[in-house]
Parts: structure tokens; sequence; C-alpha cells
């Protein structure tokens, strides 16, 4: 298992931008899948963004065009880059890590809070 740690989450009025920062506790070049999930109150986790390796990155018809999904792997990190937020982004956000085959893993950070007010 991985440890993922997040962190940029914050309070934004609506039209302002935020960037999430995910930190690995080991490389993130060896994972197969690196993402990004979130989960506004009641309701269930949903899909944003992620970054398959060798096909490339996936987003949320929600948040096509305002989203930014990104990693570095020589600082361990992925990213997320939210542009014109709206108040329906606002919920715990969390990264994720996942290793395929057989005895893979997926890893889930604690989740940062993400609050767009209009």
């Amino acid at each position: 298992q991985v440890q993922l740690v997040e962190s940029g989450g914050g309070l934004v009025q609506a039209g302002g931008s935020l960037r999430l920062s995910c930190v690995a506790s080991r490389n993130i070049f060896s994972f197969n899948v690196v993402g990004w999930y979130r989960q506004a109150p009641g309701e269930q986790r949903e899909f944003v963004a992620d970054i398959i390796s060798g096909t490339g990155t996936n987003y949320a018809d929600s948040v096509k065009g305002r989203f930014t999904i990104s990693r570095d792997n020589a600082k361990n990190t992925m990213y997320l880059q939210m542009n014109s937020l709206k108040p329906e982004d606002t919920a715990v956000y969390y990264c994720h890590a996942d290793v395929w085959g057989f005895g893979g893993t997926t890893s889930w950070g604690q989740g940062t809070q993400v609050t767009v007010s209009s």
C-alpha cells in the first residue's frame, strides 16, 4: 500500500480556481492509474478525472474543459487544477492510485474539502 496525502482544498467563490495536490509515499510512476474522485454530502463518491498509464487522461463530463489532471513523477505528486468552479463542485476530493494485476491494490488519500460559494 502507498500513502497518499492531499492538500490545496479550501473556500472559493464561484468562478474561482483551486489546485489540489496529492503526494505519494513512493514512486507514482509505478501506478497504472492515478486520479481523483469526489463526494458531496449525501451523495455517492463520483469519478472526476484520471490518468491511465500508456493511455492518457479521462474526465467526467461535468468537469471537462474546466479541470486538468496532471502528474509530476519526479515529485511523486499528482495535481488537479480546477478552474471556473461552480457551487456544485463543492465536495470532499479524494486522490487514488491503482496497481493492476494479481495482487493489485487501490490506495486512497484522506480527502480535502473544496467549498464553492455562490
